[in-house]
C-alpha cells in the first residue's frame, strides 16, 4: 500500500503533458547555439544533451588561465555521451562516473529538457557536484537530471577543473594575468558556464532569467562563491545550497598567501617557473600532488573573482539578491573525531580544551552534556558544525540580513538504510569503507545515526534508484518525494511552499528561525541551536 500511495505522490509532481512519457522521435533531437548545431538524444521524452562544450579545452598555454571563449564549429556536433571528467585522485569511495575517460580537456556540461518547442520558456537548474574542489564529475548518476526535467525543469551539470589545475596561485600567474589575479580557476569554469547557458539555454526551450544554482558540499561552497562575484551574480534568478559556503573559517585565503602556497609546491616538484610547471604532463603534475603536504589549494580572494572576502561582500549586500534555499545534514561530522573511541564526558571536555584553549569554556556552555549518555550527539554536533554547519548557518544568517529575499533554511535528517546484503563486486565497490566476508559477499551495515554528509543527495533529486548501494525502503521514497516536491517548487517559483509540503516559513533575521525538518516526519520547527552559532561567530575567523 506504501508503495502505491507513493507511486501516486510522485506521479502528482509531474506536469499533465510529461505523466505519459512520450514515445521516442524517429529523428534526435537538434538544437543551433551560438557556437554551432547539437545533436543529442530523446530518453523518453526528455531531451538529453551530454558533453557539450562551453569554453576552450584548458590545456597547453591555458593551463592555469582563465576559460576561454569556444570556438565554433561546422556541422553537427553529436552530444551523446559525457565528457571527460576533471583530472583528480582516485578518493571518494562513493563516486561513480559515465564520464569519457579523465582528461585535462574537461569543461564540458550536461543538459537534460523536456522542451519539445524550443518555446516554452522553462526555469533552469544549475548544478555543480561536490567532492572538496578535488574531485567529482557531472556524469555521476546521484546528479543525473532526467528526473527534475520531466517536472519541467531544464536539468544541467558542470564540470570544472578541481585540484591543482583549477586552484593553483603562483606570483608568475598573477603577472601574467590581465587581471593581476591567480587562482580559482574552477570557479571561473562555473562563472563561464553560466554565462554560456544564459546565452544559449533559449534555444533548449529555458528562460534565461529564470536561472536557479545549486550543489552540494563544494558544489554548496561554489554556490555561495558564485552569488558573491560580480562575474555571475546577475545571471542568477535562486539558489540552493546543501552543505557548506565560504562563510565558515578559513573558506577563503588572501592572494599573497595563496602565491606563497604556490611557490612551495613548486619547489617541492621542482618546477620553479610557469613554463616549466605548464610542460609537466597533466598525468605527472596530478600524481605529485598525492604525495604529503603538496594536495591543498584553497580558493584564493583574487581580486578579481572576488574583489573582496565573500563574507565582506554579504556584509554589505552586494551578492546576488535572490531567494536562497539552504541546509544541512544531522551528521555532517562524526563524533569520534571529538572524543575519540571513548566518548565519555571527561574526554569531550579533554578535547575541547585541546582544540580550543581560552575559548573552550564558551564552548562547553552551548555544547554541553549533561553526562556521559549525551557525549556522542553533542560531540557529533560540534563535530559537524566544525565541519562544515555553522559555515552554512553563516550563510543563511548574512544573506537573510542582507540579501532583501527570502531564505529558507532546512535540516536534513533521514539516515540511509542498510547497504544491500547481496551485490556484484563492482557495485559494491561504490559503497567505500564497506566490509566483506571470506566469500566475497558484502557484510549488510546497519545505518548511520543520523544522516551523514552527502546523503541528501539523491533524494533531493530523485536518483535513488540510480544508486543500488542502499536497500532503498518505501520510506525512502517517501522522503525524496517530499524533498524533490521542495526543489522543484523553489525552483519555479523562488519558494518551496506548494501543494502536498509542510509550510515552510523563511528565516525572521536577527532571530531564531523556523527549520524544515526533513525526515519521515517531515516538520517546521524553530532552530533551537542558535546560541551555538552565535558564540562560534564571536571567534576568530582564521
Amino acid at each position: 500500500m506504501k508503495k502505491i500511495c507513493i507511486a501516486l505522490i510522485m506521479t502528482s509532481l509531474l506536469p499533465a503533458a510529461l505523466q505519459s512519457q512520450a514515445t521516442p522521435d524517429a529523428l534526435p533531437p537538434r538544437v543551433q547555439t551560438l557556437n554551432g548545431l547539437l545533436e543529442g538524444i530523446n530518453e523518453s521524452g526528455i531531451h538529453s544533451f551530454k558533453g557539450v562544450p562551453f569554453a576552450q579545452p584548458p590545456i597547453g598555454n591555458l593551463r592555469w588561465k582563465e576559460p576561454q571563449p569556444l570556438h565554433n564549429w561546422e556541422g553537427v556536433r553529436k552530444a551523446t555521451v559525457f565528457g571527460p571528467r576533471a583530472m583528480q585522485l582516485p578518493l571518494f569511495g562513493d563516486m561513480n562516473f559515465r564520464s569519457n575517460g579523465m582528461s585535462e580537456d574537461c569543461l564540458y556540461l550536461n543538459i537534460w529538457t523536456p522542451s519539445q518547442t524550443g518555446k516554452e520558456a522553462l526555469p533552469v537548474l544549475v548544478y555543480f557536484y561536490g567532492g572538496g574542489f578535488i574531485a567529482g564529475d557531472g556524469s555521476e548518476p546521484r546528479y543525473d537530471g532526467e528526473n527534475l526535467a520531466r517536472y519541467g525543469i531544464i536539468t544541467i551539470t558542470v564540470n570544472y577543473r578541481l585540484g591543482v589545475f583549477g586552484f593553483f596561485t603562483h606570483p608568475e600567474l598573477t603577472q601574467e594575468s590581465p587581471h593581476h589575479a591567480s587562482g580559482n580557476y574552477g570557479l571561473l569554469d562555473q562563472s563561464a558556464a553560466l554565462q554560456w547557458v544564459e546565452k544559449n539555454i533559449a534555444a533548449f526551450g529555458g528562460d534565461p532569467k529564470r536561472i536557479t544554482i545549486g550543489g552540494e558540499s563544494a558544489g554548496s561552497y561554489s554556490v555561495s562563491a558564485l552569488m558573491a562575484s560580480p562575474l555571475s551574480r546577475n545571471i542568477i534568478a535562486g539558489a540552493i545550497g546543501e552543505s557548506g559556503s565560504l562563510l565558515g573559517p578559513r573558506g577563503t585565503i588572501s592572494l599573497a598567501e595563496g602565491e606563497q602556497n604556490g611557490k612551495k609546491f613548486a619547489e617541492n616538484i621542482g618546477a620553479n617557473t610557469l613554463p616549466l610547471l605548464r610542460a609537466m604532463p597533466a598525468e605527472d603534475l596530478l600524481e605529485t600532488t598525492g604525495k604529503r603536504g603538496n594536495g591543498r589549494f584553497p580558493v584564493t580572494v583574487d581580486g578579481y573573482f572576488f574583489p573582496t572576502e565573500p563574507v565582506n561582500i554579504y556584509a554589505a549586500g552586494t551578492q546576488a539578491l535572490v531567494p536562497l534555499l539552504v541546509g544541512w545534514n544531522s551528521m555532517e561530522g562524526n563524533a569520534e573525531s571529538i572524543t575519540g573511541k571513548q566518548p565519555t564526558k571527561t574526554n569531550f571536555t579533554m578535547a575541547v580544551e585541546n582544540l580550543y584553549g581560552a575559548a573552550a569554556p564558551g564552548i562547553l556552555k552551548v555544547y554541553q552534556p549533561a553526562n556521559d549518555g549525551e557525549v556522542v550527539q553533542i560531540a557529533t554536533d560540534l563535530a559537524s558544525d566544525r565541519f562544515i554547519g555553522f559555515g552554512t548557518w553563516k550563510w543563511s544568517d548574512m544573506h537573510s540580513n542582507t540579501g532583501k529575499h527570502p531564505v529558507y533554511r532546512y535540516l536534513y535528517a533521514r539516515p540511509r538504510p542498510v547497504m544491500r546484503a547481496e551485490m556484484g563486486n563492482a557495485t559494491a565497490r561504490l559503497a567505500g569503507g564497506i566490509t566483506r566476508n571470506k566469500d566475497s559477499v558484502v557484510k549488510k551495515t546497519p545505518p548511520a545515526a543520523g544522516a551523514v554528509h552527502s546523503a541528501e543527495i539523491e533524494y533531493a533529486l530523485g536518483n535513488l534508484r540510480t544508486n543500488r548501494v542502499y536497500d532503498w525502503q518505501p520510506e525512502d521514497y517517501m522522503v525524496s518525494a517530499i524533498m524533490q516536491r521542495f526543489f522543484v517548487h523553489f525552483i519555479k517559483t523562488g519558494n518551496p511552499n506548494g501543494l502536498g509540503v509542510p509550510v515552510w516559513s523563511a528565516v525572521v533575521p536577527g532571530s531564531p528561525a523556523p527549520v524544515m525538518h526533513i525526515d519521515v516526519n517531515t516538520r517546521a520547527e524553530i532552530e533551537k541551536n542558535r546560541p551555538r552559532y552565535l558564540f562560534l561567530d564571536q571567534l576568530p575567523r582564521k
